[in-house]
């Protein structure tokens, strides 16, 4: 039995995997794993029964809280242990830059410096769960062999005990979390405990142990007198909570980073009305103990750890970008991106402009830029090759975010940069990278230099991830635009034909939502000594509804040259489509128009009726006979009906988008058209479009697109002799 890691077989599980399953399984084999590769924490999911869903099952380590939003994933989550486990293959992550980079999700809530390792727990045939463990940011960049062999046999073995625990109707249950146990000792133990708390009683300063869920375990006398607290009152308490001034997120971050990193950490506070308190953190796998003194000077304090002003920048920070993070799944196309990042994210670093590149041909292309006084400074990335010596180029080819604290940084590595100055001090250049693969690069430019410590680098290189994947959907959002309303174009014509004795006028209106393309269509056609003109809605709005009206124009176009009557040319449309397996339907209004003697003749199809406008401005809806949409019965037949259209005659045919509106009856809004017709219907009749169609152009949210086709009769009136 073999399990796959990295594209390559496992050792044979040894045979003690076939041993009797434990109590507790999960608990034993997981501590296991971590003792034999010195990992500091981990987690095992098991899979859902009947759902491509993990769970957690234990934690080891550090709290369960750390993994919370991940208590439950699915399979296809973009997140290590998801990835594990739909591929079969061992998932590494060797440092907060890389976690940053390829799962932003992540290290938006844990921007800290530590090193994971995700595998499944899987047979050849079955995929039981996932696992991963994290080491410290000290961790070196790459697995070791010995570390990369013993994770994979232990995962097999576990695998293969999970296989006998189902074959034998014990599947094993979640476990509760594993933290390191209490120390235990005799008498000796005792005595060496009362003198350790004996000689922390004599420290001039204060200090306390917390352990991993963060609650106080000790504290000395002058932690009471820093923090004024009794003592009494912080045993068994979390520090930022007992403490009402510590009770702030920023506080309780730096705890998560000194476990999660295994680094010590610092911060400072002002304990109200006015003294500053130094707080540093030193962590091991058993828990933290906190050292608590006065900030000898601001001086020392600003190099001790970051200011309350600081820390709520950095909170700032923090909120607004997951506040990103949910806008930008909201950015429809690559300028509504630029704009969120300019309105979210550069306020909250600090930018005071932004271009956003992509790659096309092998060059740099700007896909927009906000904040540059002088437009063309931005636009000179605008074809840079991708192998040029440029920190764009560069980092959309590595992948490796560039930070640049001042010009003579930036200038020392790319000296070219010298003759193109931009008026700015300090960079960051963010590889924009989604499903593994390079998008573009975001520049960000400061007005002044800039440093950009561990954990602001951090945060940078996550939004970087976020914007990608905005990016990557906002690219292929406009591609699909363009090719749709490049269909569209196609299929409708791009202009009227000119008609004896009739003028014409139309117009198109996609719906704002979903592609923006639809199945309403308009023709014309010149088949002297006669026109024909049609009009109609084909249901939905998307590719199919619109390839599936160009063929219905054309049918009609085809159906109209061999002379067919608009009874034949309805009910060959009808029997077409039905011929061609769509299950879409459609509606049309098919006219044959004689300007010489000043007649219609109309057949319809579920369509909404025509309006007549007199030469006196008299508006009348054309009740027409007809028959059911097009594309249901294939039996069916379609009456005609035969109106005047003398001279000065204003027919405007169109779709129901001109007339449904959420709220609005039907009859009150062709009521309202039919009044508006008989206004302007006197004017021009592009004005008389224009302005028939002017609401619905101008509106935000059209949840159906809109046709119109405006014919009015500008013939000699009948004549009863030559």
């Amino acid at each position: 039995m073999v399990a796959v890691s990295n594209g390559q077989r496992s050792e044979q599980a040894p045979a003690g995997a076939r041993t009797p399953v434990g109590r507790p399984l999960l608990s034993l084999a997981l501590t296991a794993l971590m003792d034999d590769v010195h990992a500091h924490s981990g987690a095992l999911y098991l899979r859902t029964p009947d759902e491509p869903v993990l769970e957690i099952a234990v934690t080891a380590g550090l709290p369960r809280a750390f993994a919370a939003p991940w208590q439950r994933v699915g399979l296809n989550a973009p997140i290590p242990v998801a990835e594990a486990a739909r591929e079969r293959r061992l998932v590494w992550v060797g440092g907060e830059q890389e976690m940053a980079r390829r799962y932003p999700r992540i290290s938006v809530i844990l921007p800290y410096p530590f090193a994971l390792a995700a595998l499944p727990v899987a047979t050849a045939s079955t995929v039981y769960g996932a696992l991963y463990v994290t080491w410290p940011g000290s961790h070196p960049g790459q697995l070791s062999d010995y570390e990369r062999t013993h994770l994979t046999a232990a995962c097999d073995r576990l695998a293969l005990r999970l296989e006998r625990a189902a074959e034998e109707s014990r599947p094993p249950s979640a476990e509760p979390e594993l933290l390191a146990p209490s120390a235990a000792g005799g008498a000796a133990d005792v005595l060496g405990t009362m003198e350790a708390a004996r000689m922390v009683a004599r420290l001039p300063y204060g200090l306390c142990s917390l352990d991993l869920n963060g609650r106080i375990g000790f504290a000395n006398a002058a932690v009471a007198d820093l923090l004024d607290v009794p003592v009494s009152e912080l045993l068994g308490t979390h520090l930022w909570a007992a403490v009402p001034w510590l009770n702030d997120p920023v506080y309780e971050d730096r705890y998560r980073a000194a476990l999660l990193s295994q680094h010590p950490t610092s911060f400072v506070a002002l304990r109200p009305p006015g003294t500053w308190l130094s707080f540093r953190l030193y962590p091991s796998t058993t828990g933290l103990s906190v050292r608590i003194s006065r900030a000898r000077a601001v001086a020392e304090m600003n190099r001790a750890g970051p200011r309350p002003g600081d820390a709520a920048s950095r909170l700032v920070s923090l909120s607004q970008m997951l506040s990103l993070a949910g806008a930008l799944t909201e950015a429809a196309g690559v300028q509504d991106v630029v704009q969120l990042v300019a309105d979210e994210i550069a306020p909250a670093v600090g930018s005071r402009a932004l271009v956003l590149l992509g790659a096309r041909a092998g060059r740099l292309r700007v896909l927009g830029h906000r904040g540059y006084p002088d437009a063309h400074t931005a636009e000179r990335f605008d074809g840079i090759p991708l192998t040029a010596r440029a920190p764009g180029a560069h980092t959309l080819h590595t992948g490796v975010p560039s930070f640049f604290e001042s010009r003579e940084e930036l200038e020392h590595l790319y000296p070219l940069r010298r003759a193109t100055p931009d008026g700015f001090a300090a960079w960051a250049y963010l590889p924009l990278i989604a499903s593994g693969r390079p998008v573009g690069t975001c520049v960000l430019a400061y007005a002044e230099p800039h440093p950009f410590p561990a954990d602001e680098r951090a945060v940078l290189t996550s939004l970087g991830g976020l914007i990608a994947q905005a990016l990557e959907r906002a690219l292929r959002y406009d591609a699909k635009h363009q090719l749709a309303h490049g269909l569209q174009d196609a299929l409708l014509p791009r202009s009227l034909p000119s008609v004896a004795g009739i003028e014409a006028a139309a117009r198109y209106l996609p719906a704002t939502q979903g592609m923006e393309i639809g199945g309403d269509f308009y023709d014309l056609v010149d088949a002297r000594p006669l026109a024909a003109a049609v009009i109609g809605d084909v249901q939905g709005h998307n590719v199919t509804a619109a390839g599936l009206m160009g063929q219905i124009r054309t049918a009609v176009r085809a159906f109209t040259a061999v002379g067919q009557a608009p009874e034949e040319v309805m009910g060959s449309t009808n029997r077409m489509l039905i011929d061609l397996g769509s299950e879409l339907f459609a509606s049309c209004l098919y006219l044959r128009l004689d300007p010489e003697r000043g007649r219609a003749v109309m057949s319809r199809a579920g369509h909404p009726p025509p309006l007549l406008r007199r030469p006196d401005g008299r508006v009348r809806v054309l009740d027409l006979a007809g028959g059911p949409l097009l594309g249901i019965d294939a039996s069916v037949t379609y009456a005609t009906t035969e109106v005047d259209l003398g001279p000065g005659c204003l027919l405007a045919l169109y779709t129901d988008g001109l007339i449904e509106s959420p709220g609005v009856d039907i009859e009150d809004a062709l009521a309202e058209l039919g009044s508006r017709l008989s206004l302007i219907g006197d004017q021009p009749l592009d004005e008389v479009a224009d302005d028939l169609v002017r609401n619905y152009a101008a509106a935000e949210d059209r949840i159906d697109d809109v046709a119109l086709l405006l014919l009015r009769a500008n013939g000699r009136p009948p004549t009863d002799g030559p």
